[in-house]
């Protein structure tokens, strides 16, 4: 199997700092950790089995409807993981909101669906869609970590710098507001993209 199938979206094809898709969700969700870490796992999973159905089904789809399959099927497990983590944790769906939701309309998904596996063997579309998801994911749970982290001194809702360091308390310390905004999450996608660029000359615009 192409070793490229699955490291191009981490690396050299990154969904987010590369082709630029999601950015939605990575300046809605990334305030806390855990928010983003149960986002990053939804879209990987919808990605890579939407993408195999699909690929399964590809010859028996008609062209003039194969949009709107390809919407049934990714809205298929959609529901399945939003009934999921509204039975299984309820406080992380309730904070995800419409967000899961609108993983429908994500346009990594459709995109790999019909760049990838309308043209190519179940298994294949399998890991191109984890693997998409997965270079999605790192970079949502990246951003969460530093503006959890700097903007509540929490990681996973626990406190991680100590009491004893804010100002508050007669430290040195007190935490970013602007990292809770959702400003600070398209500032930080802009600076990972910056500095992917300069390490890699050849995602540089002529």
């Amino acid at each position: 199997m192409n070793k490229d199938i699955y490291r191009k979206p981490i690396f050299t094809a990154n969904p987010i700092t590369v082709l630029v898709l999601g950015i939605c969700s990575a300046l809605a969700v990334t305030v806390q950790l855990k928010g983003a870490c149960v986002m990053a796992l939804s879209v990987t999973l919808v990605t890579g089995f939407s993408s195999m159905i699909v690929s399964m089904l590809r010859n028996t789809i008609p062209n003039r409807i194969r949009i709107i399959v390809q919407l049934l099927i990714v809205a298929l497990f959609v529901i399945l993981i939003d009934q999921f983590l509204k039975a299984y944790a309820y406080d992380v769906s309730k904070q995800l909101s419409v967000y899961i939701g609108l993983i429908i309309t994500n346009c990594i998904i459709m995109g790999r669906i019909e760049a990838f596996a309308l043209g190519n063997k179940p298994i294949p579309s399998l890991i191109d869609g984890l693997a998409n998801g997965f270079g999605y994911g790192m970079i949502l749970v990246f951003i969460a970590f530093i503006r959890e982290l700097l903007g509540s001194g929490t990681l996973f809702g626990y406190q991680i710098i100590p009491q004893s360091w804010y100002v508050a308390n007669g430290g040195f310390y007190e935490n970013n507001g602007l990292m809770i905004l959702p400003p600070m999450a398209l500032i930080l996608v802009g600076c990972i993209i910056w500095i992917q660029r300069s390490v890699q000359k050849d995602l540089q615009e002529k």
